[in-house]
């Protein structure tokens, strides 16, 4: 155990030895393995959360939320609040400060410019930014001198810590990032998959979908750590083999997101190599409609709003297909006591979990196929699969390949058989599925298939950037290289309303109530169906110490405290 963990136990004074001991890099290597690799490591040009944790090691935020949902200063001294001066009494400002003697890995000093570009990035026309959400209002920054950055908004803002706040929305280099304006993002490798940042940890090797190599960063700012000399991450096989390769064999310290059965988890820790953690936050494992058509014939149009879907757009086939479902077995065979049964895309914290939507948690077949009758979904020509006007009611059904989700397909596709709905399946490797190429056809953002089942989360507690990711804006099209966030291409005027009052809106329970109003609009015409509230499951070596799971941010958030303890 290292000095700092022994004073922080309250033990005796370190020794001189056990002192000189607690330096950076003294612990040698730790290796994490991630089953769906990283596939960049800029976060603005990826929405999938293994691209968020691994850039997280690197970039980092103003500020970030603890394993509580708390929000704590991390490239500052305090948050800015109106009391200390920090917000403007109109709310339509925010000032933040850098603390002292900040330096980027490569030793130059971090600045408010960095900050202010950081934002000019995002935002730059055509380029396709994934958390543009996070900058929504902003009308201008200003840079008074290297430290002081004042954010100004339109209207007022009661929430104004979406920007810079939380693991996707860190800090970029103006100087590496200067030429990646726009279109010319996703074409800048160097600087996407070798990032400069402030984090416990420099790139020194990126292979997409399969490893990442990373040392101590010489200038991180306290010079005690990192403890680790090195971190790898090795990325692709399976949750399953993730899981063994920590908890069996303890070929890696730390395996991420293990989307397991548990009893297969207990099986694996019962071998005592390695102990399960988890948290719940906000993820959320969800079946999205596709409100447009996939057909290949469409070329470059499919998956946009020129060409709605011939089936899709029917609510009633959309409500019958999540009433079929028995998300209380999904639950069972998926994750036992680290899912619960959900009918909110928006499940935490409490306040703004709706009580509108309990009617999913029971299955209805013979409901749902008393819906279809009565839209004029019906089996006209005996095949067992229903028609209406010509068209049959057979879907492509896509998620990421893993064990569990292939269950879960599986389950739902003989749901849907009993209603006369024939279902194709397609599995896609999460290195892919989740990945950031604009030219791939493959990635959930593109989505070339009539449903699609994943899981998603977002920073902290409040929902406001998350809840703004429907709006019509938000739609991933060609135009923006398919990096928006309304992968569903759900466009409705009210809902747009709602997100631009709650951004305008003080008052706990008066967000709440307009987060619970946003929910329900998307629940209730089932362009989103939500199917488990999922902790987040990791696992580590008994000798990795110093994790702390956290739901609310990135779950490495704290690896700069990560150490090596000794085994006898």
């Amino acid at each position: 155990m290292k000095c700092g963990q022994l004073m922080a136990a309250g033990m005796l004074a370190c020794t001189v030895a056990q002192a000189a001991a607690d330096e950076r890099a003294s612990d040698g290597q730790v290796n994490l393995i991630f089953w769906q690799a990283p596939s960049i490591l800029n976060p603005y040009l990826s929405g999938g959360i293994k691209d968020v944790e691994s850039a997280s090691l690197v970039l980092e935020p103003l500020a970030r939320y603890d394993e509580t949902g708390e929000m704590v200063p991390w490239l500052v001294d305090e948050i800015p609040t109106v009391e200390n001066g920090g917000i403007g009494e109109d709310f339509r400002s925010i000032t933040w400060r850098l603390s002292d003697d900040l330096t980027w890995s490569d030793g130059t000093p971090v600045t408010a410019t960095d900050v202010a570009f950081t934002w000019t990035y995002c935002t730059a026309e055509g380029g396709g930014c994934a958390h543009v959400d996070k900058f929504a209002g902003i009308t201008d920054i200003e840079t008074p001198d290297e430290r002081t950055v004042t954010i100004r908004f339109e209207e007022a803002k009661p929430f104004p810590y979406d920007a810079f706040v939380g693991a996707t929305s860190p800090i970029l280099q103006a100087n590496q990032f200067a030429d990646c304006l726009g279109e010319r993002a996703p074409t800048c490798t160097e600087a996407n998959f070798h990032p400069i940042g402030t984090g416990p940890f420099v790139v020194d090797e990126f292979r997409t979908g399969d490893t990442v190599r990373m040392s101590a960063n010489p200038h991180y700012r306290d010079p005690a750590k990192p403890a680790f000399a090195s971190l790898m991450i090795k990325g692709g096989g399976t949750a399953e083999n993730a899981g063994r390769a920590v908890l069996e064999t303890a070929d890696y310290d730390y395996a991420w997101n293990l989307q397991l059965p548990p009893e297969v988890l207990d099986g694996m820790q019962a071998a005592g190599k390695g102990e399960v953690v988890s948290a719940f936050g906000t993820l959320v494992e969800r079946i999205v409609i596709n409100l447009t058509d996939p057909s290949s014939g469409l070329g470059d149009a499919r998956s946009t709003l020129a060409h709605p879907h011939p089936i899709l757009t029917d609510v009633s086939v959309r409500q019958a297909l999540s009433m079929a479902i028995d998300r209380e077995i999904l639950v069972e065979i998926g994750y036992g006591e680290a899912g619960r049964v959900t009918c909110n895309i928006l499940p935490a914290p409490e306040l703004y979990a709706s009580d509108a939507n309990e009617a999913c948690k029971v299955q209805d077949i013979e409901g749902a196929k008393a819906l279809l009758d009565s839209a004029g979904w019906t089996d006209s020509d005996g095949d067992g699969v229903r028609d209406k006007d010509g068209i049959a009611l057979r879907l492509l059904f896509q998620t990421s390949t893993n064990a569990v989700r292939q269950t879960f397909q599986a389950a739902i596709k003989s749901w849907w058989s009993e209603l006369g709905v024939e279902t194709e399946l397609r599995n896609v490797d999460g290195n892919v599925f989740f990945g950031s190429d604009p030219n791939s056809p493959d990635t959930y953002q593109k989505f070339y298939a009539d449903i699609q089942m994943y899981a998603q989360m977002f920073d902290g507690t409040d929902p406001e950037a998350y809840m703004a990711s429907w709006t019509c804006d938000r739609i991933p099209t060609p135009e923006n290289q398919w990096q928006g966030t309304n992968i569903p291409r759900f466009c409705n005027e009210a809902y747009d309303a709602l997100a631009s009052e709650m951004s305008e809106t003080g008052g706990l329970e008066d967000r709440a109530e307009l987060a619970r109003a946003m929910n329900d609009m998307l629940v209730q015409d089932f362009v989103i169906q939500p199917l488990v509230h999922r902790g987040r499951v990791s696992a580590h070596v008994n000798s990795l110490g110093g994790v702390i799971l956290n739901a609310w941010d990135s779950e490495l958030w704290n690896a700069a405290d990560w150490y090596r303890i000794p085994v006898d």
